[in-house]
């Protein structure tokens, strides 16, 4: 049996905290390595602890949630950590903000546990916790604050066929249907995303799907 995967949870409530943890501890797989109730001590504790998985809420004191993501999971940083961010309200203003830090996708604090246990897990893998029709809908909510900007390059390095690929992962199209728009197996097209991740230094189809929009590639 492989070891269990090392969780982090970072709330202010001392009782959403607990209750988080004990959710989490009593999973076979999953272990609580940490807890945490404001953002500077996550940083600490990620940077001391190294866990598999973050759960971090939005609002905390000393540094927020949004901005602990970015210090732990952003652009530069040399080892990121996967974050799970945890939010009150669905489509909460934060978690578009929280998303381009560096999270590799959010839960409602109300979700039933095995959904919380199961994006752990997810997250984990590799993969954004959002399916791709709710991620784009997600970023599609806040396109108007992510209009590509006059200090964005300009450039995208990626081959005609690699741009096609991402219009349509951002269009929150899955591999499958992507390979049935392009005519194409979904090997290829997992080659292809798999490239596109490698060469803008995205880790999920959250990121990509931001760059997008961040580029002009999606409307």
């Amino acid at each position: 049996m492989s070891d269990p995967l090392r969780v982090l949870v970072c709330d202010d409530q001392a009782l959403v905290r607990t209750g988080l943890a004990t959710i989490i501890d009593a999973q076979p797989d999953l272990e609580v390595v940490g807890e945490c109730a404001d953002g500077r001590t996550a940083v600490d504790l990620v940077r001391r602890l190294s866990p598999d998985v973050v759960v971090m809420d939005v609002r905390m004191p000393v540094l927020d949630g949004i901005g602990a993501t970015r210090l732990i999971a952003g652009a530069g940083v040399p080892q990121p950590a996967k974050v799970l961010v945890v939010t009150t309200f669905n489509l909460d203003k934060y978690v578009y903000d929280a998303l381009r830090a560096g999270a590799s996708g959010f839960l409602l604090k109300d979700a039933p546990p095995a959904q919380l246990l199961d994006g752990i897990r997810t997250v984990a893998s590799g993969s954004a916790l959002l399916a791709p029709e709710v991620t784009r809908r997600l970023v599609g909510r806040y396109a108007e604050r992510i209009r590509p900007r006059d200090d964005e390059p300009g450039d995208v390095p990626l081959t005609p066929r690699e741009l096609e690929v991402l219009r349509l992962v951002a269009e929150g199209l899955t591999n499958a249907q992507i390979a049935a728009a392009l005519v194409i197996s979904p090997e290829t097209v997992k080659t292809y995303v798999s490239r596109i991740f490698t060469k803008l230094d995205l880790r999920d189809r959250v990121q990509a799907v931001v760059y997008a929009f961040r580029h002009g590639l999606a409307s």
